[in-house]
């Protein structure tokens, strides 16, 4: 369980998170979700560690965060930040690797090549592993990029908007693979996410937040309903469901 208590973030005089409180059930999707400044990314860059609250405490399985060894949070917790800066002219087998730089520190043995290839292969990537990243579409990096990810082998992946830009089927391809991670080999997946239909059509739990403040959270089959979206996003929603999923209509809203 992730326990996050009493949390707060500000920057000078403006607050972007306020006292929230907050448990996170673990090998589950979780999507967070809400307005723009609402603060998702905040949220979860504090979760990675990246960024420190002004006040409160985060725990994970009853530990404070702040007092685990970095080098032993990275094999806890890894992180795919929004549009990564990449400068570099890898291949994406070479990119892969660096998901187990914390446990070889570059000097990969024959168990981090085992995990590159698994990586690669549960995202179907091994056509491209000889491929530079510089000269893949965008999709096709993003994909790269969560494979590094995934080589971490962490308990915890935590994503930020990782959809952004992409295309419906690298966007698809990207949310089966979270479920199947989740499903398949028991990780914890959480991510900033805006496309409400990707949240809750692949999400077990959903927390949505306004204005740094928390909205709702729960099962995404308890929370997902047409009055708290409508009060989150001051849309008009219509939910509706079949044995395919659910499709969240906001598309003739007026708004409020």
């Amino acid at each position: 369980m992730i326990r996050i208590e009493n949390i707060s973030k500000s920057y000078g005089s403006k607050k972007v998170l306020s006292e929230l409180n907050l448990e996170l059930p673990m090998q589950q999707v979780i999507s967070l979700i809400g307005p723009n400044g609402a603060g998702k990314s905040t949220l979860l860059m504090m979760l990675a560690r990246l960024l420190a609250p002004t006040q409160g405490d985060i725990f994970f399985n009853q530990q404070n965060i702040a007092e685990i060894r970095i080098a032993d949070y990275a094999k806890t917790v890894a992180t795919l930040r929004q549009s990564p800066n990449f400068n570099l002219r890898l291949t994406v087998e070479e990119l892969v690797s660096f998901g187990r730089f914390p446990y070889s520190r570059g000097a990969l043995t024959a168990n981090d090549h085992k995990v590159i290839d698994e990586s690669l292969d549960f995202l179907s990537l091994n056509s491209l592993r000889d491929a530079y990243v510089d000269e893949l579409s965008g999709g096709q990096r993003q994909m790269a990029f969560l494979a590094m990810t995934i080589a971490q082998q962490t308990e915890i992946l935590l994503l930020d908007e990782p959809l952004n830009n992409l295309d419906m089927k690298h966007a698809v391809q990207i949310m089966h693979a979270m479920r199947r991670l989740c499903d398949e080999q028991g990780r914890t997946v959480i991510l900033v996410i805006h496309d409400i239909n990707f949240a809750a059509n692949y999400s077990d739990h959903i927390v949505a937040l306004k204005q740094g403040r928390l909205c709702f959270s729960g099962a995404t089959e308890q929370v997902l309903t047409e009055s708290l979206l409508g009060d989150l996003y001051e849309l008009d929603f219509k939910i509706t469901s079949n044995e395919h999923g659910y499709m969240c209509n906001y598309f003739n809203s007026s708004g409020a």
